[in-house]
C-alpha cells in the first residue's frame, strides 16, 4: 500500500468532495483522514489516502482530470511514530498586522513543530475592533517547559491571552 497526501483547491461549489471521494473509491483507495475549508469563495483542503501500488498512478491521473479543481498528490512513506508530546496553544488578542508571523516566530525559536494551525478574526462589539483568535497543535519534546513558551508568547503584546494545554 502506498500513502498519498492529496491537496485540492477550486472555486467553491457543491459536489467537489463527492468528486474526489468517487475518484478515490473507483481506484480502491482507503480514505484515512481529511481537512477541508471554505475561504474567500474558494474550497481547499487535503486528504490522506492509502492505495495499492498499482493503483497509485491511475488514481493520480484521474485526480488530475477532475475539472474546475486544482489537485496535487504526493506519495509519502509511513514514518516511524515519534515519542513527542502534543500541546494545544490557544491565543486571543487584538488583531494587528504581523500577529501570525510573531506567533510562529516564537514557536520556531523554541524549535517546535506546528501540527495544525487555525486562525480567524471576529468582531469585538464592545471594543470596536477585531479580535484575533488562533489555535495550534504543536509537537514538543518530553519534559518541555511550556511555562517558558507561555511567557514568550504573552510577551508579544500586553493584551494577548495564551492558554496551553496538554493534548490527550
Amino acid at each position: 500500500m502506498q500513502s498519498l497526501v492529496i491537496s485540492i483547491m477550486g472555486k467553491d461549489k457543491p459536489g467537489l468532495v463527492d468528486a474526489l471521494a468517487k475518484c478515490v473509491y473507483k481506484h480502491q483507495g482507503n480514505w484515512q483522514g481529511s481537512s477541508f475549508a471554505h475561504m474567500a469563495g474558494m474550497f481547499t483542503g487535503f486528504v490522506e489516502v492509502h492505495v495499492a501500488d498499482e493503483q497509485k498512478q491511475p488514481l493520480i491521473d484521474a485526480l488530475d482530470a477532475i475539472t474546475d479543481l486544482s489537485v496535487q498528490a504526493v506519495a509519502v512513506s509511513n514514518g516511524e511514530p515519534t515519542n513527542t508530546t502534543k500541546l494545544t496553544v490557544d491565543v486571543m488578542g487584538n488583531d494587528k498586522t504581523g500577529i501570525v508571523q510573531e506567533l510562529t516566530s516564537v514557536l520556531n525559536q523554541f524549535n517546535l513543530n506546528i501540527l495544525t494551525f487555525t486562525s480567524h478574526c471576529e468582531s469585538a462589539p464592545n471594543w470596536g475592533s477585531l479580535i484575533f483568535k488562533a489555535k495550534a497543535e504543536i509537537a514538543v519534546p518530553e519534559n518541555f517547559d511550556d511555562g517558558a513558551l507561555q511567557d514568550a508568547l504573552e510577551a508579544l503584546a500586553n493584551d494577548l491571552v495564551v492558554d496551553i494545554t496538554a493534548k490527550r
